[in-house]
């Protein structure tokens, strides 16, 4: 039984075209399991499966704590995590279950970048594949699977997983609050206990335009805590990109070989981080940017 988990905060408009292209999936999903911060509850999409949605309350974004809650709500023995932002292609489910089949990993799918008038209302999927940027850093397969070495490309954004593999790890860890290093924390412990980081070919979703900052400076706070964090467990600086641009705007300083917030950001700074389409490399989050 494969179940489809995501999280949402305000974002609604993106749920429905996750859910539409789940509806389209070659392979459905047995249920989808959502849990919903956004500030005002959100409503349960049309589709042809089961959807479960559970409330969170919160004034942050606790992504470890959402997806832990997700996990534990799921029926299947298989999970794949889709961030509300990512529409599944078509063959995109069948490939993680059937490989998660042949192989006791974590799996992470192909990612494409669609641009802001990409993914609005009526969309083909081959028009998506067309506008869709890959990522800079992390290669796939066209078809078959690629082990990639590096724990640190380990991909939030899409990955699957056998439950008993999940629950072995403990989930994320929710030592990790609000957003950063989370992920990156959950690929090494995959590493640690033997268990193989792949690139699925073909398991494509393509990731719907949203505003966003480079660096994500609305989540300083959250970031620098997290990584201070993530050092004292792995010894190595995660996100060190973003730590390396925070420190050029003078917003973080490193004391004694770590960083700390030094004032937040102006209102100025917010406005001069919003990023701009074409994405860049760093916009499209690469948490070993700088490790």
């Amino acid at each position: 039984m494969l179940s489809v988990l995501t999280i949402v905060r305000n974002r609604e408009a993106h749920l429905a075209q996750l859910v539409e292209g789940l509806r389209r999936s070659a392979r459905k999903a047995d249920e989808l399991v959502v849990v919903d911060m956004s500030d005002t509850p959100i409503g349960a999409p049309a589709a042809g499966f089961p959807i479960r949605i559970e409330r969170l309350e919160t004034d942050g974004l606790p992504l470890a704590a959402a997806r832990n809650r997700a996990a534990a709500m799921a029926c299947g023995d298989q999970l794949l995590f889709l961030d509300v932002d990512c529409i599944a292609m078509r063959e995109c489910l069948g490939r993680l279950s059937e490989t998660l089949d042949r192989h006791d990993a974590l799996l992470c799918a192909d990612v494409r970048y669609l641009g802001p008038d990409d993914g609005r209302g009526s969309w083909e999927e081959s028009a998506l594949l067309a506008a869709g940027a890959a990522h800079p850093v992390r290669c796939f397969p066209v078809t078959g699977v690629r082990e990639e070495p590096q724990a640190g490309l380990f991909w939030s954004l899409a990955f699957a997983i056998r439950r008993a593999r999940f629950e072995a790890l403990g989930g994320f860890d929710e030592a990790f609050t609000g957003y950063g290093g989370e992920d990156t924390d959950f690929g090494y412990r995959a590493r640690d206990m033997g268990l193989p980081l792949l690139f699925v070919g073909g398991a494509i979703a393509c990731h719907q335009y949203h505003a966003s900052h480079d660096p994500p400076i609305q989540h300083l706070d959250d970031i620098v805590a997290n990584a201070r964090r993530f050092h004292a467990r792995w010894h190595d600086w995660p996100m060190r990109g973003w730590l390396d641009q925070f420190t050029e705007m003078g917003v973080v300083e490193w004391h004694e070989g770590a960083p700390v917030v030094r004032r937040q950001p102006t209102a100025a700074e917010r406005t001069a981080t919003l990023s701009t389409w074409p994405a860049s490399p760093m916009r499209i989050k690469d948490p070993l940017a700088a490790t």
